[in-house]
């Protein structure tokens, strides 16, 4: 694989790995660092991307072990409030009037969740993955992705149902 080729398949990846990234480390700066680690790690193995079915996949998978990796090294807390307030600042101001609460709430509850639920979470409800390509990503069955994302949803459910800031309205 070329440079123009390289362009043209993987680098348009490139915000979605960043939000990917954005999320589990919740670090702007951080997660630019693993995006281009990213990108280094699939242009060292360019001559072999040709073999892997979704070079997508593959660009997911080397970011959450490299976001991994960089969790494990700094093990402290991630709760970090001016990271929501920046997240906010990209939110329409019509839409921020009557939401900004209820998501910054939904980003602490999700911080609440198990890494491999918050990934879930992310891949399904923020990316728009299907299940065959998020069980590709976290290296599970499509099954227990479906269970993993009920639990998640459930848990943050009960998180915001506690704070009082979000009823739970079945129709």
């Amino acid at each position: 694989m070329d440079l123009s080729e390289f362009q043209v398949k993987v680098y348009p990846l490139k915000n979605k790995l960043f939000r990917f990234a954005r999320r589990m480390l919740d670090h702007t700066e951080e997660a630019e660092d693993v995006v281009q680690e990213t990108f280094i790690k699939l242009w060292n193995r360019r001559d072999k991307l040709d073999e892997y079915r979704s070079v997508e996949a593959l660009a997911m998978i080397t970011t959450k072990n490299l976001c991994l990796d960089r969790i494990k090294i700094r093990r402290y807390p991630v709760e970090n409030m001016e990271n929501h307030r920046r997240f906010i600042e990209n939110i329409p101001e019509d839409v921020k009037v009557d939401h900004t609460d209820l998501i910054m709430e939904i980003h602490k509850a999700m911080k609440l969740l198990p890494e491999q639920q918050q990934m879930i979470v992310h891949l399904r409800d923020i990316e728009g993955y299907e299940f065959a390509e998020i069980a590709e990503v976290v290296d599970m069955n499509e099954n227990a992705i479906r269970v993993a994302l009920s639990r998640a949803r459930k848990r943050i459910r009960e998180l915001l149902t506690k704070t009082k800031t979000y009823e739970y309205r079945q129709n």
